[in-house]
C-alpha cells in the first residue's frame, strides 16, 4: 500500500493598499497576501502548519512579512 503526503501552500490575496514603501520609498499599491501551508494526505489539505501575511511593493517588487493584526487593520481597496 502506497501513502502519499506531502505539504501544500496555498496563496490567497487579500486585498490591495496604496502606501509608501520602506524599501524603495515610493508611494505605490501594497500587494497583501495570505500564504498559508497545510500537511496534506492523498492530495487532500488537512492540517495547517503555517500561515504567513507578506506586503509586496507593485513598483520595485521587495516583499516585508506583516503580522496578522496588521494585516486586517489594513484599509483594504
Amino acid at each position: 500500500m502506497f501513502l502519499i503526503f506531502g505539504l501544500r501552500t496555498s496563496v490567497k490575496r487579500s486585498g490591495v493598499v496604496a502606501m509608501v514603501c520602506p524599501h524603495c520609498g515610493n508611494h505605490a499599491a501594497q500587494v497583501i497576501t495570505r500564504r498559508s501551508t497545510r500537511f496534506s494526505v492523498f492530495f487532500v489539505p488537512l492540517i495547517p502548519i503555517r500561515t504567513r501575511y507578506v506586503r509586496q511593493c507593485s513598483f520595485c517588487g521587495a516583499e516585508y512579512g506583516i503580522s496578522k493584526d496588521e494585516a486586517r487593520s489594513l484599509p483594504v481597496g
